[in-house]
C-alpha cells in the first residue's frame, strides 16, 4: 500500500524536486499539487512534459482529497494556515517552509495531538544538515559557549532562517550558553550582538552569493569548534530528508522538529 502525497508549492524550487522524487518512488503516490499560477492544469504539462495525470489546484483545501500526507514548500506567510487546514482534515503534514515562530509550532503541536496526527517540520531537510545538527547537540553538552551565524541570499524575506532558528532552539534545550557580558550590558550598539533565539545569539547575514549556510561556533579557552553546513544551488539536498519524513510522519503523533529523531531511531 502506497502513501498518497500532496505537495503544496509543487512548481517551486524545492517543491518540484520533491514531487518528482515522489513520482519516482514505488511506495509513494503523488495525488495532487498546489500552485495558484498553474491551477487547473496537469502537472506534467506544467513542467513542459507529457501529462502525468496529477492535477494542479489553487488551494490546499482542494488538494487534500484522498491525501495521507501534505508536504508544504510554500512561504512563511501561508504555511501555518496550510498546516492547520490539513490537520483539520485528518491529513499528516511535512513542513519544509521556514518562518514559523515558537508560538506557531505550539499551535501546530496542539492541533496535531488533538487529531492524533503527526507533523514533521524541519528548517532544513538536508540529511547532512541534520547530521551537523546532531553533532552540534553533542558539542553543546560539553562546551558552554556558542553563537550561530545564519547566511542566506539577499532576497530571503525572513530572518533568522528556519535552519538557524531550529538549531538555536535545539541547543537551547541542551543548556543555555554562557555569555561573559550580557547582551543588554554591551557598550556601544548592543544590536550588533545579533538577535537572541532561545537564549542563543544568532547573527543573520543576507548577501548575494549565498543560498543557505548555517554555522555554529563553540568557544573554549584557547580553542574553537565550528560546525557548518553549506547548501548548493539546487534543491537536491532536501529531497532525501523530505522523503524520509513522508514515510515516517504517519507513525508519529504531535509535532517533531527536525530529522535528528528519525536519524537516530
Amino acid at each position: 500500500m502506497t502513501v498518497a502525497v500532496g505537495v503544496a508549492g509543487v512548481t517551486g524550487w524545492t517543491g518540484r524536486a520533491v514531487a518528482e522524487a515522489v513520482l519516482a518512488a514505488d511506495d509513494l503516490t503523488l495525488v495532487s499539487g498546489v500552485s495558484r499560477s498553474a491551477a487547473g492544469k496537469d502537472l506534467g504539462q506544467v513542467w513542459a512534459g507529457d501529462a502525468n495525470g496529477v492535477p494542479v489546484v489553487a488551494t490546499v483545501e482542494e488538494a487534500l482529497e484522498g491525501v495521507d500526507v501534505l508536504v508544504d514548500y510554500t512561504s512563511h506567510a501561508a504555511v501555518l494556515g496550510h498546516t492547520l487546514t490539513a490537520i483539520g482534515r485528518g491529513v499528516s503534514v511535512v513542513v519544509g517552509s521556514s518562518g514559523l515562530t515558537a508560538a506557531d509550532f505550539g499551535e501546530i503541536d496542539a492541533a496535531a495531538r488533538g487529531k492524533e496526527l503527526g507533523v514533521i517540520a524541519a528548517g532544513n531537510f538536508s540529511l547532512s544538515a541534520s547530521i551537523a545538527q546532531v553533532a552540534a547537540t553533542l558539542a553543546a553538552r560539553h562546551m558552554k559557549s556558542w553563537e550561530i551565524v545564519d547566511y542566506a541570499s539577499a532576497g530571503k524575506p525572513d530572518a533568522p532562517s528556519g535552519t538557524a532558528r531550529e538549531l538555536a532552539e535545539l541547543l537551547g534545550q541542551v543548556r543555555q550558553p554562557e555569555i561573559e557580558i550580557p547582551v543588554v550590558d554591551t557598550a556601544g550598539q548592543s544590536e550588533t550582538r545579533g538577535g537572541t533565539v532561545a537564549g542563543v545569539q544568532v547573527h543573520a547575514i543576507r548577501l548575494p552569493g549565498f543560498v543557505l549556510s548555517t554555522e555554529v561556533v563553540f568557544g573554549l579557552p584557547d580553542e574553537r569548534l565550528s560546525i557548518r553546513h553549506d547548501a548548493g544551488s539546487s534543491a537536491a539536498p532536501y529531497v532525501a530528508g523530505t522523503l524520509l519524513a513522508i514515510r515516517a510522519v504517519q507513525q508519529r503523533v504531535g509535532l517533531t522538529r527536525g530529522l535528528s529523531e528519525l536519524l537516530l531511531a
